[in-house]
């Protein structure tokens, strides 16, 4: 007879892992992981499959249906792509070329029945939305950028598709990282985690601050450049698909960029987690900033997997 306990987990837009990799140091030894991973960028899924050989990959999330799935989802997860809500994009949030926004999962729907076409990838919340009305799993998790000026209004349409309000926690609590992010979620007991006062010298001998380019809008869509500029918080820059924004500057007044251990340590990953033969340094990198801050993932999913265990996010564990 077996007795084994599964957690069944159904990650969309799953990246490179950090979820499973989250859910992993967390899971108890008498549970085992069913892990089903939807994405397509097979670079992605090479680094996944390097540290999560058993992850089920299903591909596209739009062919993703209920009929794939023999046992009951116990959590359905993903950072929807945010780059028509982020303000570094175009801020179109979720539409079709004809500029029809998308507000609701029935039009979206139908929008998709009747041939239109979206625009850029943010429309695949509604992939998420469809899904989670489909498969009805026991919770579910919802990571996206936050949203302002023009795209806050998406903050709204989200969390009434979702049913539940975001909670902002910016990843700089548990890491050397300024990463501000939404999660919208129905697990109890969630919070904004305790700050470990972690800065990129405790990571990085020598490192005082990020170091970057700052910008503002100039209303057409179009960013203007400001001077480079030192952050006050002794903080990196938010991690993104450029690998040639994230510099620091070091005490004795040089400044360089991050390299690629450095990054993995500030999304609080595993070092050594994207380091896979035949993946080049320029793509782990970009893969590292489109990804999930594991510890914060961590702290999201205690309350469900070890619900009488405070997780300790200890600031010398990756020093280099």
């Amino acid at each position: 007879m077996n007795n084994k306990k599964y957690f069944n987990v159904l990650s969309v837009f799953d990246g490179i892992s950090c979820g499973q990799e989250a859910i992993k140091q967390l899971l108890s030894g008498d549970t085992e992981l069913r892990y089903y991973a939807s994405e397509i960028d097979y670079k992605s899924i090479k680094i996944t499959q390097h540290n999560h050989p058993n992850t089920i990959q299903i591909w596209d999330v739009r062919f993703v249906t209920k009929e794939m799935f023999k046992h009951q989802i116990d959590i359905l997860m993903g950072g929807s792509p945010c780059q028509n809500f982020s303000i570094a994009g175009k801020r179109n949030g979720m539409s079709t070329v004809e500029e029809i926004n998308v507000t609701s999962l029935k039009q979206y729907l139908k929008l998709k029945k009747s041939g239109f076409t979206f625009i850029g990838e943010s429309y695949l919340f509604w992939e998420f939305v469809r899904l989670l009305d489909e498969l009805k799993p026991r919770y579910f998790l919802l990571e996206n950028v936050v949203m302002k000026g023009k795209t806050k209004k998406w903050i709204k349409i989200i969390s009434d598709a979702l049913g539940v309000e975001p909670i902002r926690i910016n990843s700089s609590l548990v890491s050397a990282q300024n990463r501000d992010r939404l999660y919208w979620t129905n697990i109890p007991n969630v919070t904004v985690p305790e700050d470990k006062g972690i800065v990129l010298g405790d990571i990085i001998p020598g490192a005082i601050t990020g170091y970057g380019k700052g910008g503002v809008p100039d209303g057409n869509g179009s960013w203007k450049q400001q001077r480079w500029t030192k952050r006050k918080d002794h903080k990196s820059g938010c991690l993104t698909l450029n690998d040639n924004r994230s510099y620091i500057t070091l005490k004795n007044g040089d400044y360089r960029l991050l390299t690629t251990t450095e990054r993995e340590i500030l999304q609080t990953l595993p070092v050594g987690y994207t380091n896979i033969p035949g993946i080049a340094r320029t793509y782990r990198n970009k893969a590292i900033g489109n990804s999930w801050t594991v510890d914060v993932i961590k702290h999201i999913l205690a309350p469900i997997l070890t619900p009488q265990k405070k997780i300790n996010h200890n600031k010398k564990t990756n020093k280099i």
